[in-house]
């Protein structure tokens, strides 16, 4: 039905009636199912806190806690739709008396969340003209080698899918380059592509785990990449309102060094588990430039609204990394007194694609709102909630508490700290929940206990953020890791060997990164300015 067209009557009445079908008779036994349990479980979980736990703080702490072990468990059991549970903070702060309708509404509607609705929607203009997809196979084709290298056709594939996913949602990018993946190699012979002992086998297990490491790893440059980063600095932005603020170009001069590290540190793994000696041979026979040649063919010149996206793109780019630059040249924020942010840039550029025509047919733009309804609103509302979340555990007093619990973490080293709290994340957030759910609730911790400890906080939440994104191990770690394993290519033997491997490996480049480098950029040598 069209709903979009005003004349279209929202009941249409001249639709035949049909009798509705007949339901099973009501029972208590059909009441009784794992699914309703899981729905009670979180009302039942915070019952259970106001009535029988005492917390050393205000009753409203209490109260917190109670709320959040409702939102997690529904998260945790999806009892409930994930975007269902995200707005669930939208009652449950004001039944229990944690924060005002007004004050917890405002969360879902932040500065970092408009950057994120504004760089989906360029997102989805990339998507309508197969940019992504052209970007992939030109890069690629260049890593191919004739006769075919697979490390270095390996590294083109992975460094397209990391360098996409700096600029999109890492789930995006996952979603979209694992088909370009797969699509090269439908080439090899079906019988070895799932055949683990042959080289052809090792090798498409290679590809997969890449696209799917690389997407995340990838979306640690930019704070646009992956919701975790965003979470972050909207944290230190609500908690520390006087200190300076994380923009996208402070945390593109250590997230890119980082995940570039981390990104070859993955390639070599691959290389190391996966491709042997035979593997060129192996493919000479299944694989060269002309079927990458023959994809890229297909697609036509380049145009007119493909040129005008990736100008848009670019545009946006800029003015991000231009905004605020250093002390010494302040951007062009400047001439606006500090009140434009990253997310009226990216809602600013995105207006841009409604307005710049597609050279396709009159009249018609770069982007329509019909393309807008592809917009992840289960996201944006569970970047909400995290941000609803941890106003909520700051607020209360419940982080001051929380943060007790770890206050074991005093007496670890300062070149040890990094380590530790990345171990501790990169635990809870492959097996317990997802990483921007172990962000949103342990990054708010984190920055109250390094002011008993008197460290920066970014010391302690910088390494949170980046250890609840190192979830490799498990295809339930994160959404990537489910985009992967639904190839059917690898197992979960193949995601543990080659995710643990990786997360020892992140870990040790984030320990020698964050002393060194990350107080050069962040300043974290002393206080908070």
């Amino acid at each position: 039905m069209g709903y979009d067209d005003p004349k279209t009557p929202l009941l249409p009445i001249d639709d035949p009636i049909h009798p509705p079908p007949t339901a099973p008779p009501f029972s208590l036994k059909s009441m009784l199912t794992p699914h309703t349990f899981y729905v009670l479980l979180g009302p039942l979980l915070s019952v259970i806190i106001r009535l029988c736990v005492t917390l050393d703080g205000p009753a409203s702490s209490r109260n917190m806690l109670a709320v959040t072990a409702w939102v997690f468990a529904w998260w945790l059991t999806e009892a409930v739709p994930m975007p269902i549970t995200s707005m669930a903070p939208l009652f449950l702060f004001p039944l229990f008396g944690v924060a005002s309708a007004d004050r917890v509404a405002q969360s879902y509607m932040d500065d970092v969340i408009t950057l994120l609705l504004g760089s989906f929607m360029l997102v989805l203009a990339v998507e309508r003209y197969n940019v992504h997809r052209r970007l992939a196979l030109n890069i690629t084709l260049r890593f191919c080698g004739e006769p075919v290298n697979p490390p270095f056709l390996l590294l083109g594939i992975c460094a397209t899918t990391a360098f996409v996913s700096m600029w999109m949602h890492n789930v995006a990018c996952a979603v979209m380059m694992m088909p370009v993946a797969t699509g090269i190699l439908q080439r090899l012979p079906v019988a070895t592509r799932s055949t683990p002992d042959l080289a052809l086998g090792k090798f498409c297990k290679a590809v997969v785990l890449g696209v799917t490491y690389a997407a995340p790893i990838g979306g640690m440059s930019t704070l646009t990449g992956t919701g975790v980063n965003l979470i972050l600095v909207a944290i230190w932005k609500s908690e520390f309102p006087e200190a300076k603020p994380v923009g996208f170009n402070t945390w593109f001069f250590f997230g890119f060094p980082l995940a570039l590290l981390i990104f070859f540190a993955l390639w070599a793994i691959l290389c190391l588990l996966y491709l042997s000696k035979g593997s060129s041979m192996a493919l000479a026979g299944s694989m060269d430039k002309s079927h990458l040649k023959t994809e890229l063919d297909m697609l036509g010149p380049m145009a007119f609204a493909e040129k005008m996206v990736l100008a848009v793109f670019g545009l946006m780019i800029a003015l991000w990394m231009t905004r605020s630059i250093t002390e010494d040249i302040p951007g062009w924020g400047a001439l606006f007194h500090g009140h434009a942010g990253d997310g009226t840039v990216s809602v600013m550029v995105a207006t841009l694609l409604f307005i710049i025509p597609s050279g396709k047919q009159k009249g018609e733009k770069l982007m329509d709102w019909n393309e807008c309804k592809k917009l992840p609103w289960n996201i944006i509302l569970l970047l909400g909630a995290g941000f609803a979340i941890a106003d909520g555990v700051q607020s209360s007093g419940l982080a001051d508490l929380l943060s007790k619990t770890l206050i074991f973490l005093e007496h670890v080293p300062y070149l040890a700290i990094a380590p530790a709290v990345c171990l501790i994340c990169a635990v809870i957030t492959e097996f317990i929940t997802s990483n921007d759910a172990a962000a949103t609730l342990l990054v708010p911790l984190l920055g109250q206990m390094a002011r008993t400890m008197n460290v920066h906080p970014l010391v302690l939440m910088v390494p949170g953020a980046i250890g609840s994104q190192l979830a490799f191990m498990l295809p339930t770690g994160t959404p990537p890791n489910i985009v992967g394993f639904n190839t059917g290519h690898i197992d979960i033997f193949d995601m543990m060997k080659t995710g643990l491997l990786l997360k020892v490996a992140s870990t040790a480049i984030l320990t020698l990164l964050m002393p060194t480098l990350g107080a050069y950029v962040f300043g974290t040598k002393g206080g908070v300015e």
